[in-house]
């Protein structure tokens, strides 16, 4: 929970417009409306701009959590503006026959705010991310070309990855894929797919990919737990990562290859990556999956503002008492944010891990890796091996076996 406050805490940073106060504005003269919402309060409202509504959320009439009555007003105890006044900033006493979680919140008018942020900022800089990448990719192979193995081959192989490994990095893989694709057409469907496909095969499609990604979703975090077992242990940090980030690990130039274990610097930062954003995005899935269950956004806000954190950059607190609601829609904003980071990094590994890097993907692929292929890219991994086999008289068998 700790990281994935860390986290949320990097996301409140990088949305100031759910976590930041605006200036404070100059006060509106309502004394020509009788207290009521004036024109100047509508146009700021179209303008994106902060509304000072204390006039309205205070404003409860004779209703309030007690439910006593001051006197009568135009509808007996409370007029029907009052009532709704009451609900829609959650002041009312409500008595619902269900108890659900959210059974009480009658009126929830966040979901505009959700919703412009999703299908704007959200969507439209996460294109933004994806495209990116894409386009530095090909550029990176233009440039650099593939990255072929510099000396020649041996003809021999070494175990690189045992067949437990490998599934573990499959299911990983394969569940993040199809994560991936029903997540994006699920966030693009209606812009994208409807003018193709109609509204009725649209419908049908959102709802497998609904399907799909809510059931695929186990998949995924028990692929996230198979390969932090298998891996963690060379995935450590160590001062030759700083080496091999000095020297660009070589994709930069021909003919250098700096040493490296099992796992270089690079694949280090793929691996903690994939962990750090695998275990947010579980937590986040796994909270949309049970609805109102989960809720974690108002806990970790109370941590980030007795951090202060905000403070440091001019943020305001942000809201500690959320509604269930609430707490849906910034988990769906979560998951959406970090599913970008995701896609992006895991495109760059794709990449290298295919077409960029010749040998790669023989590595998931059966397993074996050409021996010149090792020296050059894990040169000290390729020693203990040869090591393990001096010792053994024979293959050394993959760590995980």
């Amino acid at each position: 929970m700790t990281m994935l406050r860390l986290l949320i805490c990097l996301f409140c940073l990088a949305l100031p417009a759910v976590a930041q106060e605006t200036p404070e504005l100059p006060p509106i003269d309502r004394s020509a409306t009788g207290g009521a919402t004036t024109l100047e309060d509508i146009l700021r409202r179209q303008e994106g701009l902060k509304v000072d509504d204390s006039y309205r959320s205070e404003n409860l009439g004779q209703t309030n959590r007690e439910g006593t009555a001051a006197g009568l007003s135009t509808r007996g105890v409370a007029s029907d503006a009052d009532i709704f006044r009451a609900l829609r900033y959650n002041a009312a006493d409500v008595t619902t026959s269900s108890r659900g979680p959210a059974a009480d919140v009658i009126i929830q008018d966040g979901g505009m705010r959700w919703l412009l942020l999703r299908e704007g900022p959200i969507r439209k800089y996460g294109t933004w991310i994806l495209g990116g990448m894409l386009v530095l990719l090909a550029v990176f192979f233009l440039i650099r070309g593939r990255i072929r193995i510099d000396g020649e081959k041996t003809g021999r192989t070494v175990t690189r990855f045992s067949g437990f490994e490998r599934f573990g990095h499959w299911l990983f893989a394969g569940s993040f894929l199809i994560l991936g694709a029903t997540g994006l057409i699920t966030l693009w469907g209606r812009q994208l797919f409807m003018p193709l496909v109609g509204k009725e095969g649209y419908a049908t499609l959102a709802q497998a990919c609904k399907w799909l990604h809510n059931n695929i979703a186990w998949a995924f975090i028990l692929g996230l737990v198979i390969v932090t077992v298998n891996w963690i242990a060379h995935n450590i940090p160590s001062r030759l990562d700083l080496k091999w980030l000095a020297a660009g690990g070589g994709l930069f130039s021909k003919g250098h290859h700096p040493p490296a274990r099992k796992f270089n610097a690079g694949q280090k930062i793929i691996f903690w990556a994939c962990i750090v954003l695998g275990v947010s995005i579980s937590l986040s899935g796994l909270s949309l999956l049970f609805p109102f269950e989960m809720p974690m956004f108002a806990k970790t806000f109370v941590v980030i503002n007795d951090i202060g954190v905000l403070g440091w950059f001019g943020y305001a607190p942000l809201p500690e008492v959320l509604a269930p609601h609430e707490e849906m829609q910034y988990a769906q904003l979560w998951h959406v944010i970090v599913a970008f980071i995701f896609i992006a990094i895991i495109l760059a590994h794709i990449y290298l891990g295919s077409i960029g890097m010749e040998g790669a993907f023989d590595a998931m692929g059966n397993g074996e890796v050409e021996e010149q292929w090792a020296r050059e890219h894990h040169s000290l991994w390729l020693e203990e091996v040869k090591e393990s086999e001096a010792q053994t008289g024979g293959k050394a068998p993959s760590p995980a076996e």
